[in-house]
């Protein structure tokens, strides 16, 4: 897996420097929504994560060859995530605050002057800006959250009158959100990891 992110990382990379003179530069802002689904890996409690939906803002700079519809794109982010678990009984909510930086390769493909369709993937830094302990209430176990995250994005979008853009992305968790600490003496051999991927609609605007 390493091997395979140095790799893009160089393609990435190289597409930058290689671009010709007539690359377009274009930079704009970014908002939308963030729906996320929680799994749970190695865990043999009665946990089950629910789905939840929160919000990110931020910027983002694209550079695009014109002809060859090749392109690279940057986003800087804050990210609200919010995600649950439930016991059958009771539940408990978690809001997770990032800043995120996706860099993704991009293919676009113009049906005119006003509107042309894109399709994205790269991978996703983030890092926790926020509180990194959860203890949820009437649950047994506690949760320590990392301090950073790597994701795999994959996406899809329209772009209209040059400066409405329009997508949804499926942002894939590569590792671990969070990690159990277990907070009853009675049950030190519960442990478990939390894993979260989002489904994601954002709307950007051109300048």
């Amino acid at each position: 897996m390493k091997k395979n992110i140095l790799s893009f990382a160089v393609l990435v990379a190289a597409l930058s420097f290689a671009l010709p003179s007539q690359a377009q530069f274009k930079f704009g802002v970014k908002a939308g929504l963030n729906m996320n689904s929680v799994s749970l890996k190695d865990y043999q409690g009665n946990l089950d994560g629910d789905n939840r939906t929160g919000f990110f803002a931020g910027v983002t700079a694209d550079f695009t060859i014109p002809l060859a519809g090749l392109g690279v794109e940057a986003s800087l982010l804050y990210e609200n995530k919010s995600i649950a678990l439930s016991d059958g009984t009771s539940e408990s909510k978690k809001t997770l605050h990032y800043v995120s930086l996706p860099i993704n390769a991009k293919y676009t493909i113009g049906f005119s002057s006003l509107a042309s369709v894109y399709f994205a993937t790269g991978p996703q830094f983030s890092w926790n800006v926020g509180d990194r302990s959860w203890k949820p209430a009437n649950i047994q176990q506690g949760w320590e959250l990392n301090k950073s995250e790597f994701s795999w994005n994959i996406g899809a979008g329209v772009t209209a009158l040059k400066h409405i853009r329009v997508g949804y992305n499926y942002n894939i968790g590569i590792g671990k959100t969070a990690e159990a600490s277990v907070l009853n003496t009675a049950i030190q051999g519960v442990k478990g990891k939390l894993k979260n991927n989002t489904h994601q609609v954002s709307l950007t605007y051109i300048f």
